[in-house]
């Protein structure tokens, strides 16, 4: 692994990467993540309450299929998938205690572990049912029937703890999630090692892409989509023995210019945090919120409803 490409990786961001997931980049990218604005959220969002269900399904009694198994004559046009009604997508980072070295900001990003606990028994306890991306995308490109109450859980970074403590907790509620995996934290200390990504995956979990180190997307030049995007997501798919179809913007930040770099690199769809789709092509906009360290289960129930 070599760390002359991008400098500020080296030493000091790796250090760094120990202590709080590259999420704290810049201050953008922080106001884009916490909360759209009021004229984002009433310009782009709806009720899931109106989304075709299959009543009481669990997310694995629905076959919805894979983006290999729709060919692009039957996809529904961008206007169309717009129209339809948005599905809640969390964005979970770390899920520890918070230290008294932790900045304010930066409990945006770590969700205490009882805390945690209650607001995945919330979701339980409120008739969710956790779905994963090829339902997602087989329902917005289709129309294809989702459970009663979709959502989905996603957690970008690869942090350890999303493995010891948010997987134990998901399964006790049938939930599966989505890992979005940074490579180059693999096998680090406090990250998961390329075992444990491989255990999720053959759990039913969903493991996506999430660059190489964190580099911001509308930053690439050149070689920046072979060592950020091309090269990590090969080296998942050797770890989990599966197609990479799914990629999270670092930061939730994102241009235009990036659909046909990803596209050219195997991506079906790509996820952003609480911006506005892109009109041409929401399949690579596609919305979460970041479930905030500082949310009650209440408070995060109403951020679901008020957001999507």
């Amino acid at each position: 692994m070599k760390f002359t490409t991008y400098p500020l990786l080296a030493a000091a961001t790796i250090t760094a990467l120990s202590a709080l997931s590259s999420c704290n980049d810049a201050k953008t990218a922080t106001a884009a993540e916490n909360a759209a604005s009021a004229t984002a959220i009433a310009a782009d969002s709806a009720s899931t309450a109106t989304i075709t269900t299959a009543g009481n399904a669990t997310a694995a009694d629905v076959s919805t299929g894979s983006p290999a198994t729709i060919p692009a004559s039957k996809r529904a046009d961008a206007a169309t998938i717009l129209a339809r009604p948005q599905v809640p997508i969390l964005c979970y980072h770390q899920i520890r205690d918070w230290r008294a070295k932790d900045s304010k900001g930066a409990k945006d990003y770590i969700v205490p572990v009882e805390q945690f606990k209650a607001q995945i028994k919330m979701l339980a306890d409120s008739g969710y049912h956790a779905i994963l991306p090829d339902q997602l995308f087989a329902y917005l490109t289709t129309g294809a029937p989702l459970p009663s109450k979709p959502i989905m859980l996603t957690f970008d970074d690869t942090d350890l703890d999303q493995f010891t403590i948010a997987r134990p907790t998901l399964d006790k509620y049938g939930f599966k999630a989505v890992y979005f995996v940074m490579t180059v934290s693999l096998g680090r200390p406090n990250y998961m090692t390329k075992a444990q990504v491989k255990q999720l995956s053959d759990e039913g979990n969903v493991i996506g892409s999430h660059t190489w180190d964190h580099h911001n997307v509308k930053k690439y030049q050149g070689q920046d989509w072979v060592t950020q995007i091309e090269k990590p997501t090969k080296q998942l798919e050797e770890i989990t023995g599966k197609k990479i179809n799914y990629f999270a913007y670092p930061f939730g930040l994102w241009n235009p210019e990036a659909f046909p770099e990803l596209k050219k690199r195997g991506m079906d769809a790509a996820f952003v945090l609480a911006e506005k789709r892109d009109q041409q092509d929401p399949l690579f906009t596609i919305r979460r919120i970041i479930a905030s360290g500082y949310w009650s289960p209440r408070t995060l129930h109403n951020s679901i409803v008020q957001s999507f």
